[in-house]
């Protein structure tokens, strides 16, 4: 049965056997320098190559709110860009997190640890910098993943 874990540690550095994806969301104005990503970036220059590239060509390509880009890091691990974000700064309608869009990258995300066998890894996404609340969050993954019988890490520093 597949279940969310809470463990104490770095989300770039997962844990167990097995193909991995670690997740994380991005914003969807090609921001990236702040919080997680940071720590990603660290690690790996692909993953903020490839969301760049795909923001860069957003007229060619899916990048969107609720799209999500799987990223090769190294053999079974990829980093799963996922737009969550609408802009980057809270304004009179609220953080910039878009639950809907972490919804919708999920569910892709979802669909792909299933064809690979993979376990998901992640920060307590999209409630830093975006502003959202752990328990909707929560839900979500439940909704997307673990019902998808996919099992979840998620990682607090």
């Amino acid at each position: 049965m597949s279940h969310i874990t809470y463990a104490q540690g770095d989300a770039t550095a997962p844990v167990g056997a097995g193909p991995k994806i670690i997740v994380h969301v991005c914003n969807d104005v090609g921001g990236w320098g702040r919080g997680f990503v940071l720590a990603l970036s660290e690690r790996w220059p692909e993953p903020e190559a490839s969301y760049r590239s795909w923001h860069r060509d957003s007229e060619t390509n899916d990048f969107d709110l609720g799209a999500a880009q799987l990223v090769p890091v190294e053999p079974d691990l990829w980093v799963a860009n996922v737009v969550g974000q609408e802009g980057i700064v809270a304004n009179e309608a609220g953080p910039p997190v878009r639950y809907w869009a972490i919804e919708a990258g999920l569910a892709v995300v979802a669909g792909e640890a299933e064809a690979m066998s993979a376990s998901v890894h992640m920060p307590r996404i999209g409630c830093g910098l975006a502003g959202g609340a752990w328990p909707v969050v929560e839900a979500i993954i439940e909704r997307t993943l673990v019902t998808n019988r996919v099992s979840v890490v998620v990682y607090d520093l």
